[in-house]
């Protein structure tokens, strides 16, 4: 009985992200550093660079995002690898194509960069 409400518990969890989470574009980049919010100071490599969208004059700058992909945007089949992540906003992509530009290391953890461009969710991290 209790692994039955652990599961549930879980799966309602699941559920009120995907319900509340935000539809978008995801593309990604290699050249980190300098970046608009942070300069020459490396983030790491969990990062992404907001779209006009998101980008809110810098506002959204050091924001935590997790992003889940949910499916291809050009002829790449089954792209997503149904694990989700999280990304520090660090720098902006004005006129993107992309909602979200993730670092390539993010992009490869929720899809084949093979795909270059994919549909997602993302969610800005509590």
């Amino acid at each position: 009985m209790e692994n039955y409400s652990l599961f549930f518990v879980g799966m309602v969890a699941y559920l009120i992200f995907f319900a509340s989470a935000t539809p978008g574009i995801a593309t990604f980049y290699t050249k980190y550093v300098p970046s608009a919010c942070f300069g020459n100071q490396d983030q790491g490599k969990m990062i992404a660079a907001a779209g006009d969208a998101l980008w809110d004059n810098g506002t959204v700058c050091g924001k935590m995002f997790t992003v889940t992909c949910t499916g291809p945007r050009n002829p790449v089949p089954h792209p997503c690898t149904g694990k989700s992540v999280t990304v520090k906003i660090v720098d902006h992509c004005p006129r993107c194509p992309s909602t979200i530009d993730l670092s390539q290391e993010a992009f490869t953890i929720i899809a084949n960069p093979v795909a270059g461009i994919i549909n997602v969710d993302y969610k800005q991290y509590a």
